[in-house]
């Protein structure tokens, strides 16, 4: 490659980003701030990042375990199913009540196979109880207990195709860092509107000690509204379209903190009750699962499930029928 070649594929315009990249910003920013497609250089600066946090949460998906049959046969002889509903009818309620299974199963699509996929998440709880517990050869009572359930179950992105389930899931996991990083500039909008009114009292108190004999207030009154009036500016820059677009850039090239997988390993027994690893036995089982940290900042047990169709839509019409016979009563 001679000398000019090279100056002029240094001068050519970079490549648009691929249609997904581009797809995926007109979605972040849609979520985040229209108005950051009108910052100067949107689609450079952004791109890159975007394709970045594409890349994780496609990786994120792909180290969710499972898919695992979540069933009554699975709740007597799977010990994490067990551990994950009190009892095996529990699994027809949470089948029948989710809205998105109801959805689903309403659609044509849905016949494609006697199953379906989703993601399964719970969250994960713990009481404290005084139960019997053997220590050696004696049994004693009133022995303080930790007992592991978990509620909130639900299932998102149900499809007759796993690959349908995880693109689906890539998605939302893209839409909540769109959404974390809104409720930030949130915040920040929130605080300046919270500095304009303090500002605004202030110049008011000032207004009042203009002329008046306390000197020392006036001049402790003055340092206070400007730190106000400089807090505002620096609320104000950041607020600004090119301000927000390079944040919003830095933050998708560094999303593990808002959105993550945390490995879990807890011992238990039948009865859910925390033991010591030390002493398992053959009545203990450890359980492995990650645990999922999102926008809320709540820990959620996330994995794939597989449901059986027919099975699920005899738990929709269960729970129709009992719905039908309170509304009854």
């Amino acid at each position: 490659m001679n000398l000019f070649s090279a100056v002029a594929d240094f001068l050519k315009p970079p490549p648009p980003p691929d249609p997904v990249v581009l797809q995926a910003m007109e979605r972040v920013c849609e979520l985040v701030d229209p108005m950051l497609k009108h910052a100067s250089g949107f689609e450079k600066q952004l791109a890159g990042p975007v394709q970045h946090a594409l890349g994780y949460c496609a990786g994120l998906v792909a180290s969710l375990p499972g898919p695992i049959d979540i069933n009554r046969h699975a709740f007597a002889n799977d010990p994490l199913v067990h551990a994950l509903f009190a009892t095996a009818d529990d699994i027809d309620q949470m089948l029948g009540r989710s809205q998105a299974v109801r959805d689903f199963l309403a659609e044509p699509c849905s016949w494609e196979s006697d199953h379906f996929y989703a993601m399964f998440a719970a969250r994960r709880q713990e009481k404290k109880q005084l139960g019997m517990e053997q220590q050696g050869e004696v049994i004693r009572n009133d022995v303080p207990q930790r007992v592991l359930y978990f509620s909130g179950q639900t299932l998102i992105e149900p499809n007759c195709q796993l690959e349908n389930t995880l693109q689906g899931l890539r998605c939302k996991a893209l839409e909540s860092l769109a959404r974390t990083f809104h409720a930030h500039v949130e915040v920040l909008r929130h605080e300046r509107e919270g500095l304009r009114v303090d500002a605004a009292q202030e110049r008011a108190h000032l207004t009042e000690l203009r002329g008046s004999t306390g000197g020392s207030a006036y001049e402790v009154g003055t340092r206070h509204l400007a730190d106000l009036d400089g807090k505002l500016r620096q609320h104000a820059e950041a607020l600004m379209p090119e301000h927000l677009l390079a944040a919003l850039a830095d933050y998708l090239q560094s999303p593990e903190p808002a959105l993550h997988l945390t490995p879990v390993s807890i011992t238990v027994d039948r009865l859910g009750v925390v033991r010591d690893p030390v002493a398992a036995d053959f009545s203990t089982h450890t359980l492995n699962f990650p645990e999922l940290t999102a926008r809320d900042r709540r820990l959620h047990l996330a994995m794939l499930a597989r449901i059986r169709r027919d099975e699920a839509l005899e738990a929709v019409e269960m729970v129709r029928d009992q719905q039908h016979r309170f509304m009854l009563i």
